[in-house]
């Protein structure tokens, strides 16, 4: 789907996709950008600019643009109050390991924790309407920006605000007037210093058109209404729309302090002790312009040295600025923001390892180690984790919980990797005897060795790390795709109604309101489909042989064997009580030896996967 197209056909009706009440009431004007073309709402007669070319871009860095002030934690209190105040319900956030999705190793938006995939539709289960949801996600792509651009973390909280609007939600008009006020009244913000922006958003089949909202530049959320389904043209609305607003926490406390980067306001404690480690005072003039010049540069470049070298030259850093000042701060943002991604993924039961979402945690702290190791830092570990952990636990309890797990897998990896370093050493000396490596050689050295850039640099076998190394790496382990599902013409059949929640009977009757090829459509049915890993029920349907059952969605599909009926026919069902039976305590073993281990090796073994058959079970 050709999201340009569709922001171009939406772009063309403004009144349909785009106005709101809120413009109406407060005078707001729609222009277009003179630079790019994009269109945008502002109460300021005068602007030409949209947010990304504007003068005023991250000019908020020394000025911010409200008296309030609030780090992280506070900031995350405010938007609690507001919403909780305007009858929405604050939820705790979800795992940062998305168990519930096959397609996603981690959580990488607070709409993801009320995704349900059934076939091949995404339904939305969402425990209160409308909600507020604190979510920490994780994201790998842009890993090389970490520390440099001022922005970017490996994880941050995205700011959920959910609703569905024919259950007790609302929509766009009411969506819209909420975020304006979280601005102006709750955060102080004059509202002449708000920009909205239109947009498309599309994913999954479906897509809407969404308002993205800018202060000085910074984007602070962006309001989603995902509304249609299917090709633009052949499209259709959707039987449950859905409000997707997500809005950084990160930027909310960044806006208001005004500080050279986001990472000063966002790690509390650790920050004290890392700059106390380096001997830097980050509230300079120096600082503020730089970091300015990088935001400003850093979405017009694809090369992130370039962006750097550019930021130098406009802020007139010199050499001993950038090897004194410049480069050490990088790392301890870096320690800091990756520290705190590896507390979280812990805490929720992901291990650092060579396979799998585990893959970027092990390169993650392997870039700590070699920050640490590359700036000769005397660093206690386990001091930036209680100082983490003890910021953050007011707003999520469940970390203090996971102390000392975090602790003890952390030692275990970097002793690994420590260990490593004597083989590392002897390989790595053959590279800078070879010449500078190619980023593909830089990958299989990763892979292969588990040699980092930024050892490579260490040792002077490569004078700067390529911008797309752990991009490109990434990319590599991104999540394993599910299966595809054989699709089925069922759009227009009823759900199917599920006697095994009910009382369960081995024996039924059942009418047959669908027959495609060998496969059998009821109307109710005791026959259990394969789903958690475990094998589906087998049993007959009028003497024939049912040799496999699916679940399409809200469908249940049986296979069978020897023939089928005719639609319309009642029919006699029997469930082989025996199968079940053996699967059923199969299944409950399954459970006994995952709590068991849990209890006897430690709280951070996780189930991977299962298989549960009549004869035998299998916990990964």
């Amino acid at each position: 789907m050709d999201k340009n197209q569709i922001l171009k056909e939406f772009s063309a009706d403004p009144d349909r996709y785009y106005k709101v009440k809120l413009f109406e009431e407060q005078g707001f004007i729609r222009k277009a950008c003179t630079k790019c073309g994009r269109f945008f709402w502002t109460l300021d007669a005068s602007r030409t600019l949209c947010p990304d070319d504007g003068t005023d871009t991250y000019s908020f860095i020394g000025d911010p643009p409200t008296t309030k002030r609030f780090d992280y934690t506070q900031a995350w209190k405010q938007v609690e109050e507001f919403f909780v105040k305007n009858n929405h319900t604050s939820v705790s956030r979800y795992p940062v390991v998305c168990r519930w999705r096959d397609d996603l190793y981690f959580t990488i938006a607070s709409v993801v924790d009320f995704q349900r995939v059934m076939g091949s539709k995404v339904v939305f289960e969402f425990p209160a309407n409308p909600l507020v949801v604190p979510q920490t996600c994780l994201r790998f792509n842009d890993l090389e920006n970490v520390g440099v651009t001022g922005r970017h973390f490996s994880s941050f909280c995205m700011i959920g605000q959910h609703s569905i609007p024919e259950k007790g939600g609302y929509w766009k008009d009411e969506c819209v007037d909420l975020d304006f006020r979280l601005l102006t009244q709750q955060f102080g913000i004059k509202k002449e210093e708000v920009v909205f922006v239109e947009d498309v958003w599309s994913g999954g089949g479906s897509f809407g058109s969404s308002l993205e909202y800018f202060v000085r530049g910074l984007e602070l959320g962006n309001a989603v209404f995902t509304e249609f389904q299917g090709e633009l043209g052949q499209h259709t609305t959707l039987d449950q729309k859905i409000i997707d607003m997500g809005a950084g926490l990160e930027r909310f406390a960044w806006i208001t302090n005004g500080t050279p980067t986001a990472y000063d306001c966002c790690f509390g404690p650790v920050n004290q002790i890392l700059f106390e480690k380096i001997g830097i005072d980050s509230d300079s003039e120096m600082l503020k312009k730089y970091f300015t010049e990088i935001a400003k540069e850093i979405d017009h470049f694809d090369d992130l040295n370039q962006v750097r070298r550019l930021a130098v030259k406009n802020a007139g850093i010199t050499e001993d600025q950038i090897k004194k000042i410049i480069t050490p701060l990088e790392g301890m943002y870096l320690i800091a923001d990756h520290l705190r991604t590896l507390i979280f993924a812990i805490a929720d039961g992901a291990l650092p390892s060579n396979v799998g979402g585990g893959y970027n945690l092990r390169m993650m702290l392997r870039r700590i180690n070699g920050t640490i190791n590359r700036l000769n830092l005397k660093l206690d570990i386990d001091e930036l984790i209680d100082a983490h952990i003890d910021y953050l636990k007011d707003t999520y309890p469940e970390l203090d919980q996971k102390r000392e797990d975090v602790k003890t897998i952390l030692k275990l990896e970097s002793s690994r990797y420590e260990e490593s370093k004597i083989h590392m050493k002897k390989k790595a000396e053959k590279i800078r005897e070879k010449g500078v490596p190619s980023v593909n050689e830089l990958i299989t050295l990763y892979e292969s060795d588990g040699i980092t850039p930024e050892y490579l640099k260490e040792i002077d076998a490569i004078s700067e790390i390529p911008s797309q190394f752990y991009s490109k790496l990434s990319d590599l382990h991104q999540s394993e795709k599910k299966k595809a599902i054989t699709e089925l013409p069922l759009e227009e059949l009823p759900e199917t109604e599920t006697l095994f929640y009910k009382d369960d009977p081995m024996e039924f009757e059942a009418k047959v309101i669908k027959v495609i090829g060998d496969q059998v459509i009821l109307d109710r049915t005791s026959f259990y489909a394969r789903g958690g890993g475990q094998e589906p029920d087998l049993g007959t349907i009028s003497g024939f042989n049912v040799v496999n059952v699916d679940k399409h969605a809200s469908i249940i599909v049986h296979k069978l064997e020897g023939g089928v009926p005719n639609e319309g026919d009642t029919v006699s069902c029997k469930v082989d009580e025996t199968r079940r039976s053996n699967i059923t305590k199969n299944h409950t073993s399954t459970h006994i030896i995952n709590v068991s281990s849990r209890g006897v090796l430690g709280s951070w073994i996780w189930q991977h996967s299962a298989f549960k058959d009549d004869d035998h079970a299998r916990l990964d």
